[in-house]
């Protein structure tokens, strides 16, 4: 995983993002879960691995996807770029609450 991040991470820099940004984009690109389960399943198919290998190597390449994945949007998240909540009193105002 440090290796894809070492390859992506120059990249996203290279769009100029601010550095949570960066590491947010840079941890959701390296998950590898389409490469990592074809390989396994081609592995599979032509007798290179058996079964218990398969479900090991697809349950790895799901925790490497899950991992960064939650460490991305729990720590990095671009905060700044999710639309604002709705608040209440913004609807009172315009007389959309209802009846009083």
């Amino acid at each position: 995983m440090v290796s894809k991040m070492i390859g992506l991470y120059p990249t996203v820099k290279s769009f100029k993002y601010q550095r949570e940004e960066g590491l947010y984009y840079t941890l959701m690109m390296s998950t590898g879960l389409t490469f990592g389960t074809i390989s396994a399943l081609f592995g599979l198919s032509h007798g290179v691995i058996t079964q218990v290998q398969y479900s090991y190597l697809v349950a790895t390449v799901i925790g490497s996807a899950v991992v960064p994945t939650m460490f991305a949007n729990a720590w990095f998240m671009p905060r700044h770029l999710l639309p604002k909540p709705e608040r209440k009193s913004d609807t009172k105002e315009a007389g959309i609450a209802g009846t009083d």
